[in-house]
């Protein structure tokens, strides 16, 4: 019989740091609905940030997947080993910083990225998957999120959410939120609702350098309130590629959709 994940941490004697955000999740038919959103994981490479006490990783390891998992939580560490025994060499797990972890070294081509992840790192971590080299290395993202986040993740133009990081996961990759995740769900409960995206890489945009989008999109949202005309007056060429391309420069950047970025970025890509 598995030991239940709430004996496991207090036999260990974890508590959640507030220090490193963590939450950790204890149903385990939970753990298993988002361990099954990237699809069968049956001989799968999949690698894990912030496993904490293991809960996500058994999930993982039961659905057949190959997990490499990095902890910073040196607490952890003896939870995870009993793991790493009784999964006689599927589990892998790496004592560090994830945000300073070779992470195609370690993993190849192709792993699918699942995690439960440490709200004060989650959306650096998610701007560095999305901003790597493409073709990406990853197969999907699995990734929970303050519900916040997750909507400015999926926002469309001319809603609340819509800006940077909207653009940033959407002009070469499609996100969707796969499942809305109480409060009541994780231990010690957050103060905000959670929520699950599910990222698959798409193709990227033909002539189009990442760091002229990136520009681009801090500029126009940096001054979010402005017209186009005053927030990317700044950055050469941004009127002359607003007039060849027929953008009002009285709109705002909230009006402005993905498709409309990519092309501004790739007529300054042309100009560089």
């Amino acid at each position: 019989m598995v030991e239940p994940l709430r004996d496991v941490i207090a036999r260990h004697g974890l508590q959640a740091s507030k220090a490193l955000g963590q939450n950790f999740i204890l149903d385990r038919q939970l753990l298993d609905r988002i361990a099954a959103i990237p699809g069968p994981l049956e001989g799968a490479r999949v690698y894990e940030v912030g496993p904490g006490p293991g809960g996500l990783t058994r999930a993982l390891l039961d659905a057949g997947a190959m997990v490499t998992a990095v902890e910073r939580d040196r607490r952890c560490l003896p939870a995870l080993t009993e793991l790493e025994a009784e999964y006689h060499g599927r589990l892998r797990v790496i004592s560090g910083d994830a945000m300073e972890i070779d992470e195609r070294s370690e993993m190849g081509d192709g792993a699918h990225i699942v995690a439960n992840l440490p709200y004060n790192v989650g959306t650096a971590l998610l701007l560095s998957w999305l901003k790597g080299p493409w073709p990406t290395w990853w197969a999907s993202l699995t990734l929970m999120f303050q519900r916040e986040v997750a909507e400015r993740i999926v926002a469309r133009p001319d809603s609340e959410h819509y800006g940077r990081l909207s653009v940033a996961a959407q002009w070469r990759a499609t996100p969707r939120i796969a499942m809305a995740v109480h409060s009541s769900a994780f231990v010690p409960p957050p103060k905000v609702a959670s929520a699950v995206v599910h990222i698959v890489p798409a193709a990227q945009p033909a002539g189009v350098a990442p760091a002229v989008l990136e520009r681009l999109t801090a500029a126009a949202f940096g001054q979010r309130r402005k017209m186009l005309r005053s927030s990317l007056k700044g950055m050469e060429g941004a009127m002359d590629a607003l007039a060849a391309l027929g953008i009002d420069p009285e709109r705002r950047a909230e009006t402005v959709s993905v498709d409309e970025y990519v092309e501004l970025a790739r007529y300054l890509t042309g100009k560089a």
